[in-house]
């Protein structure tokens, strides 16, 4: 395949993380590529301990087989009161890969075992739905240049909180249980353009595209 100079190569399997990236780069002019597009280049075990670790090992693998710069993503949903879990195992939480549903379920019936948040504790009123925790999404970035042998890493970030019930069909993953009081509502009842401008993958893009210029 021969890869035009204005073409933006991601190290990911998912459609949904695609999607995202191609809002955020198609006003550049860029066209973005993904895994899909190299079928030769097997999966890649994501085997860090932290968000950085899987996101260069990801970018500098398939950097390595294209002789290509790669941009790769590693992200998840960090839940204050499970001590930051799901983390780096968001996506097969509930032990099956990209089972969202599945993994949803999971992280409700996690926080179902403990006791309910103080409703006075600063929490915002207005979510329609039990507020379970405190949350963040995480979104690490990383850029590696096989080349140079040198890499960019840019971490993003989007802080709400976990409600007890899904809302919403946009978006993918843990976006219908997390909710944004300054919208008044979860991820996925935001527009794509709403989502980018306030998600966490949208913040580490946007601090990626000012180092680039």
């Amino acid at each position: 395949m021969e890869i035009a100079s204005n073409t933006i190569i991601i190290a990911t399997q998912n459609k949904g993380k695609l999607k995202e990236f191609q809002l955020a780069f198609s006003p550049l002019g860029k066209q973005v590529l993904s895994m899909a597009d190299f079928p030769h280049i097997p999966d890649i075990e994501e085997d860090g301990e932290t968000f950085a670790e899987n996101a260069l090992k990801k970018a500098k693998t398939m950097a390595e087989a294209l002789s290509l710069p790669v941009l790769a993503d590693d992200s998840g949903l960090c839940v204050e009161r499970l001590g930051g879990a799901p983390g780096v195992y968001s996506a097969r939480y509930a032990g099956d890969h990209g089972n969202d549903q599945a993994n949803n379920a999971k992280l409700l019936a996690e926080l179902a075992k403990l006791p309910q948040m103080d409703r006075g504790a600063g929490l915002p009123l207005e979510a329609g739905a039990p507020i379970l925790s405190q949350a963040q999404f995480v979104c690490v970035l990383a850029l590696f240049d096989p080349a140079s042998g040198q890499a960019l890493e840019i971490r993003g970030t989007a802080d709400g909180y976990i409600i007890n019930e899904a809302r919403g069909t946009n978006g993918f993953g843990y976006d219908p249980l997390f909710y944004l009081p300054e919208f008044g509502r979860t991820m996925a009842e935001l527009s794509p353009e709403e989502k980018q401008s306030i998600s966490h993958r949208g913040d580490a893009i946007r601090q990626l595209r000012q180092q680039l210029r």
